[in-house]
């Protein structure tokens, strides 16, 4: 059975939900802290600082490349490239109400259909899908 890997990361917050910050770090790679609070989650969107949206699309970008990359060399027709990325959708007093993920990829030798269907796959089963409850769109094309 495989060793399980654990992920860290740490955030600090101070003052209330509307008028705090706080700042988020990610312990594995050391990278951050990112500062974090209300208004980039909910009002103005990111600029200087990240939301947990924003630290989820990455993650789900991440992962789906990485499980499209895998299911496409199993098919024997490995990316020479993969363009990935996630959009969350966050609505405040609703939550997380959606995510998009776009992919456009360079393949030899795979139809439309067949990437398709392996993207359709990877979107289905990369962990972080999979780990989420919400609608997931799809969209995915040969570049």
């Amino acid at each position: 059975m495989p060793k399980p890997v654990v992920s860290k990361a740490s955030t600090v917050w101070n003052g209330d939900l509307f008028s705090g910050s706080g700042s988020t770090s990610l312990a594995g790679s050391g990278l951050g802290p990112f500062d974090v609070d209300w208004k980039a989650r909910a009002e103005e969107g990111p600029g200087s600082r990240t939301s947990p949206e924003e630290l989820l699309a990455s993650a789900h970008a991440t992962c789906f490349a990485m499980a499209l990359s895998n299911g496409l060399a199993q098919n024997d027709t490995p990316p020479a490239r993969l363009d990935s990325s996630a959009e969350v959708t966050f609505v405040a007093g609703e939550g997380i109400t959606g995510i998009t993920l776009t992919v456009r990829a360079e393949v030899e030798g795979l139809s439309a259909e067949d990437f398709a269907r392996l993207a359709e796959d990877a979107k289905a089963n990369c962990p972080v899908s999979q780990a989420l409850s919400v609608d997931i769109a799809l969209d995915a094309s040969l570049a």
